[in-house]
């Protein structure tokens, strides 16, 4: 492996990627923007630079407890902008040392030097003089820090860059031994997976291409049409992806669709459609006739599903910028033969890729997207015609978000709705009849699925 020196613009830039992304979601873009305004994007530096903010990212709940410890503040969110990412900075460099050790040529020293010397500068330009004065003088404690957490799940939180509260969940639902099987598994790079679109062409044809291209790809063991291949891939440059031939999806996603088994002249109803994965494979086992109603709230994200519709040949779809619980009142009440209720959630299923979220789920966000969840089947029970069907999947591996919000709905509707129950390809829900997938047994993201069908009018 080359080694590489960095320099204190290179630290600088860290400094001001990790800032940005406090403001920026996903992190990635934060982190392209900077890169390519400090003209780091696409040099020797960028994989090192990259790497270093990932890791950042990855282990930012620990990088948190160790500023909060070295500064006596309760609480890293009351600290300036810039401090704050700073310190993030300077503890990933000088506490866990990985990059300090194996790929670089400088020494802890160099980095103290370059901490107290520019990045203190650049944080007193910025900011202001006392800021870059505090941060001259935590450096010192910093680089003495020693990272030695006692209990095993604060060990394993260190470990596997996963927070405490995630950790402890997990050992509530599947016991300790799998945890850490699950914990292994969303540590491992994830391969790229795309879903063939074939309304446009066949899986032999994209496969034939992609080799071409020098990429490997194999045949999901779930989801036929699902591809996946080791990274990097250059999308921007991709023909197949410009021309609409693949699309960017999860496999567990991918199967969802199946599952509800949308068919060609039927009425379907997407409640929270964007951007458009689900919504565009459900018009390709449609063969693209009949209707798809797809509803969202988030414009950019809406524009984002206009784009792929258009790019993969998807001439049913009806899209509407609204809530989707105002979909009875926008199309009407029992008008459709299947429901996808793919509702906003913690998205802890998807770790593997989000390394963020490791540290931004609490109970209070389950609390409060339970109540939008359960909305959201209701109204999938208001739109459902007798006979209709209705799939409720989240990426979440909370039984509050899957088992708990279903179970809720049969209670309630226990007249009205009846629990198709799923067997395969993935393992048993917590509640009987569903289904979920888990990264540590399927090689999937997590995903939660259960398959309603309205037995009778509900007017």
């Amino acid at each position: 492996m080359s080694i590489v020196t960095l320099v204190p613009r290179d630290i600088i830039a860290l400094v001001k990627a990790v800032k940005l992304s406090e403001e920026i979601k996903p992190s990635q873009q934060a982190k392209r923007n900077v890169f390519e305004k400090e003209g780091i994007a696409g040099t020797y530096k960028d994989r090192i630079l990259t790497a270093i903010f990932y890791d950042i990212m990855k282990r930012v709940g620990v990088i948190d407890k160790i500023v909060s410890e070295v500064t006596g503040v309760r609480d890293v969110a009351i600290l300036d902008p810039w401090l704050r990412a700073a310190l993030r900075v300077a503890v990933e460099l000088l506490v866990f040392e990985r990059f300090v050790k194996d790929r670089d040529k400088l020494t802890k020293q160099m980095y103290i030097k370059y901490f107290k010397g520019p990045v203190a500068g650049f944080l007193s330009d910025i900011t202001h003089p006392y800021v870059g004065m505090y941060f001259w003088e935590t450096v010192d404690k910093i680089a003495s820090y020693t990272y030695n957490p006692q209990d095993f799940v604060l060990k394993w939180e260190y470990k596997y860059m996963v927070s405490e509260f995630i950790i402890r969940k997990l050992i509530e639902l599947i016991g300790r031994e799998e945890t850490k099987k699950f914990l292994k598994a969303i540590n491992r790079v994830p391969l790229i997976n795309v879903r063939v679109n074939t309304l446009k062409t066949s899986v032999d044809e994209v496969v034939k291409e992609l080799e071409n291209e020098g990429v490997k790809p194999v045949v999901g063991r779930y989801v036929p049409t699902v591809l996946k291949f080791k990274g990097p891939y250059d999308f921007n440059k991709s023909k197949l992806y410009a021309e609409g031939k693949i699309v960017i999806q999860e496999e567990a996603a991918a199967l969802a669709s199946i599952l509800l088994d949308p068919k060609p002249e039927e009425t379907v109803v997407d409640l929270c459609a964007a951007p458009g994965g689900k919504t565009t494979h459900m018009a390709e086992l449609m063969k693209n006739r009949g209707t798809i109603y797809a509803f969202d709230i988030d414009e950019k994200r809406i524009k984002r599903m206009e784009m792929l519709l258009q790019r993969t040949g998807v001439t049913i779809a009806k899209v509407y910028k609204a809530d989707g619980r105002k979909a009875p009142k926008i199309i009407g009440e029992e008008v459709a033969d299947k429901v996808l209720v793919d509702a906003p959630c913690t998205s802890t299923g998807t770790l593997a890729k989000n390394h963020e979220l490791r540290w931004r789920v609490r109970y209070e966000k389950i609390n409060d997207i339970q109540k939008l969840q359960i909305e959201l089947l209701e109204t999938a029970v208001k739109l459902a015609k007798p006979g209709g069907r209705i799939l409720y999947t989240v990426c979440s591996v909370f039984r509050e978000e899957g088992e708990d919000v279903v179970k809720y709905i049969l209670d309630k509707y226990s007249e009205y709705l009846k629990l198709i129950p799923l067997e395969k390809p993935f393992d048993p829900g917590f509640l009987k009849g569903t289904m979920r997938s888990w990264p540590h047994r399927h090689d999937v993201n997590g995903f939660f699925y259960a398959l309603l069908e309205k037995v009778k009018s509900l007017k």
